[in-house]
């Protein structure tokens, strides 16, 4: 089974819309609370650029 990680910018409701991360066999794991069914795999390396991106743009 699965174990997913809500992101810490989420609320603490279920149902809240955020985005959840989990560890697969050769992957990481990122899905939306709102469609859960829609799993996207990322590297280590594409998801730690989104970060950089996502941090950046935040500045």
């Amino acid at each position: 089974m699965t174990q997913w990680q809500k992101s810490s910018f989420s609320g603490g409701a279920d149902g809240n819309e955020c985005v959840e991360l989990a560890r697969g066999e050769a992957t990481l794991l990122l899905r939306e609370s709102d469609e859960p069914d829609r799993i996207l795999p990322v590297s280590r390396d594409a998801l730690a650029g989104l970060l950089r991106k996502i941090h950046a743009n935040r500045a």
